[in-house]
C-alpha cells in the first residue's frame, strides 16, 4: 500500500481543517488518509490559538465570560464555521424522522430548521459555561481546556474516518475522507492524544487532573462514536455535516468533564 509523504498529509489536514493559507496540492484517498491521520495536530494548533486569544483577553483586564466566548469563537473562525454547521445540518437530519433519502435531501438545504438551531445554541452555550468555568478555578486551567477540546474535536474526526465507516453519499467531502484511516491507525492516535494530554496535565496541574483530562478525551471519543453509529444507521454513513457534528460533539463533552468534580 502506498504511504502518504507526511508534507502531503499535513497540507491536507491544516488545508482542510483549518482557513489556514495552506496549498493543498493531493486530494487522492492517500493524501486524505495522511490528513485525517494528522487532524489531532490541526486540532492543537486550533487550540493552542483559542487559548492564547482567552489568556490575552484576561491578561488585559477581560472577565472569565468574555474570555471564554472569545475562546470559542476562535475555533469557530479558524474553521469557517463548517463543523458548527455541520452540527446544525445533522441535528436538522436527524430530528426530521425522515426516511435516509429524505433526510439526507434536508441536510444539504442552505438553510437551518428548528433542531439545528436549537442544537447550536445549547451546545454554544455549553461549551461557554464550561470554559468560564474552567477560566474561574485558573487561567491554566482555562487554557489546557481549550487546547484539549479543539484537539479531542479533531480526533473524533479520526476516528469517524476509520475502515469501515461507509459514505452516505458518493461525493462531498465525506465520501473523499470515509473508510480512509486503518483501524489501527485510528486507535494509536486515540492512545496518542489520550496519553498526551493527561501527561500535559499532570506536568502542569497534577495527577487529579492528569487523570481528569484523560478521562475528558475518553469521554469525547465515546460521545462522538455514540453519534457517528446513529448517524451511520439513519443515514446509511457518513458526510461531512456528521463529521462536524461529531467534532462538536467531542468538544463539548471534553469540555464539560474538565469541569466536573
Amino acid at each position: 500500500m502506498l504511504r502518504t509523504p507526511s508534507p502531503d498529509g499535513l497540507r491536507f489536514a491544516f488545508g482542510t481543517l483549518t482557513v489556514l493559507p495552506v496549498n493543498v496540492t493531493r486530494w487522492d484517498r492517500d493524501a486524505a488518509r495522511g490528513g485525517m491521520l494528522w487532524a489531532p495536530l490541526a486540532g492543537l494548533a486550533v487550540g493552542v490559538a483559542a487559548a492564547g486569544t482567552g489568556l490575552l483577553l484576561l491578561l488585559l483586564g477581560a472577565g472569565h465570560l468574555l474570555a471564554a466566548v472569545a475562546t470559542v469563537a476562535v475555533p469557530a473562525v479558524l474553521t469557517r464555521g463548517l463543523h458548527l454547521d455541520g452540527l446544525a445540518d445533522t441535528a436538522d437530519g436527524l430530528g426530521s424522522g425522515k426516511p435516509a433519502e429524505d433526510a439526507l435531501r434536508i441536510m444539504k438545504q442552505s438553510d437551518i430548521g428548528p433542531f439545528g438551531v436549537l442544537t447550536l445554541l445549547f451546545t454554544l452555550l455549553a461549551q461557554v459555561a464550561a470554559l468560564a468555568q474552567a477560566y474561574d478555578g485558573s487561567w491554566a486551567r482555562g487554557a489546557l481546556a481549550a487546547v484539549v477540546s479543539a484537539t479531542a474535536a479533531r480526533l473524533a474526526l479520526t476516528t469517524a474516518a476509520r475502515a469501515g465507516v461507509p459514505a452516505a453519499r458518493p461525493e462531498g467531502l465525506g465520501a473523499a475522507v470515509a473508510g480512509v484511516v486503518p483501524a489501527g491507525g485510528a486507535l494509536a492516535a486515540a492512545a496518542v492524544v489520550t496519553l498526551a494530554a493527561g501527561a500535559t496535565a499532570g506536568a502542569y496541574l497534577g495527577p487529579y487532573d492528569a487523570l481528569r483530562t484523560a478521562l475528558a478525551v475518553v469521554c469525547a471519543a465515546v460521545a462522538a462514536e455514540l453519534l457517528l453509529r446513529h448517524c451511520v444507521r439513519r443515514f446509511g454513513g457518513v458526510t461531512g455535516d456528521v463529521f462536524g457534528g461529531v467534532a462538536e460533539t467531542a468538544a463539548t463533552t471534553a469540555l464539560v468533564v474538565l469541569v466536573l468534580g
